[in-house]
């Protein structure tokens, strides 16, 4: 297994991680009519965007792309205390709990103290057993959002790291 930084090419492996990923993580939470209209087509288009402007980092085994983590600076401008963000770290599912989430949350972290970024959030559903990951690195819950995905209100829980060398 390697974990290197993504480039234009791995834009339809990524798309499918996303995918397969949110088929699994939020099925019974996000509607099913949202899910089914993700598909590796239309994610590849917007992954290859995303690739030529973001830093992502890709985990592979065997040649194939199970895992991806991106970040950048913080978004909302709502969290001053905090400056990075975690965008998105998606593994597949039967490649989950072997440790490689939190080498790709390293190879973020890493990248966004180039950028002299040490802190960050990160939102995750309320319900989406994977918030327990960041608890357990250490992240502490700053906010609860009200956000609604095609026609059903969902919570969201920011979590941060005030120090991103506290990542445990």
């Amino acid at each position: 297994m390697e974990i290197r930084k993504a480039n234009l090419n791995d834009a339809l492996g990524v798309a499918k991680v996303q995918v397969d990923s949110w088929k699994t993580t939020y099925k019974n939470i996000v509607p099913n009519e949202y899910l089914e209209q993700m598909t590796y087509e239309n994610r590849a288009i917007k992954w290859k965007d995303i690739l030529s402007g973001q830093d992502v980092f890709v985990a592979e085994h065997k040649g194939e792309i199970i895992g991806f983590s991106n970040a950048g600076e913080e978004r909302t401008g709502k969290y001053p205390d905090y400056t990075g963000e975690l965008y998105a770290i998606y593994i597949l599912k039967e490649h989950q709990g072997k440790g490689i989430g939190k080498l790709l949350l390293n190879s973020v972290v890493d990248k966004l103290k180039d950028k002299n970024i040490y802190s960050m959030t990160v939102s995750v559903l309320e319900e989406n057993k994977s918030r327990l990951f960041y608890e357990h690195l250490g992240a502490k819950k700053i906010d609860r959002k009200r956000i609604e995905i095609s026609g059903k209100w969902l919570y969201e829980l920011v979590y941060g790291w005030k120090d991103t060398k506290e990542i445990k």
